[in-house]
């Protein structure tokens, strides 16, 4: 765990815990470089698997060749010198779509709006080579609560089309169930 006010990497000044999950911790911290806001994730240390520092270091990468408006964007990545492995990313600031349809259903134009900046961001990851895997409403942000604002977050198990190495063993299923395609839930190779 990282301290309020430490200095990570030499670049990112830690403000506090933003939200921790299995594979490490998102803190909110501000680079110094940009002094802009940072959604700093942190790859856990201790009990990582080979498969999981794989993972992240695929997210980022993926995340570095992906500029689309409505994809968080990606701001720096790597290893600390003491070797914990980050990825930065802009700040966000609003709620995820699981969050936001807690209140309700969406108005059919906001569900258009929605359907058109994600199939764009997706169509821009699909040009180069990256399905993302892992679509759902938790992974889905909406800007300030606006659904015409929303980022596509976590390509954690993103999948390059024309891999030349399987990043998942066959038959394994990574993602969430209720969310997957077909062939995903069967543990398919090919994934459109």
């Amino acid at each position: 765990m990282r301290s309020v006010g430490e200095l990570f990497a030499g670049r990112f000044a830690i403000e506090r815990v933003a939200g921790s999950g299995g594979m490490g911790t998102v803190y909110a911290a501000r680079d110094l470089h940009t002094d802009r806001p940072v959604a700093l994730k942190l790859l856990q240390t201790a009990g990582s698997f080979a498969g999981d520092v794989e993972r992240f270091g695929r997210e980022a990468a993926v995340l570095a060749e992906l500029d689309h408006p409505g994809i968080v964007s990606h701001v720096a990545h790597g290893s600390a010198p003491d070797g914990q492995r980050y990825l930065a990313m802009e700040w966000l600031e609003g709620e995820d779509l699981g969050q936001r349809l807690l209140r309700g259903p969406l108005p059919i134009s906001d569900t258009l709006a929605l359907l058109r900046q994600v199939s764009s961001a997706l169509a821009l990851a699909h040009q180069r080579g990256v399905i993302h895997r892992d679509l759902k409403p938790s992974n889905l942000f909406l800007l300030g609560g606006d659904v015409r604002r929303v980022k596509v977050l976590d390509f954690g198990i993103a999948r390059r089309m024309a891999a030349s190495q399987v990043m998942t063993r066959t038959g394994l299923v990574i993602g969430t169930p209720e969310y997957m395609a077909p062939e995903q839930a069967r543990g398919e190779r090919d994934i459109r």
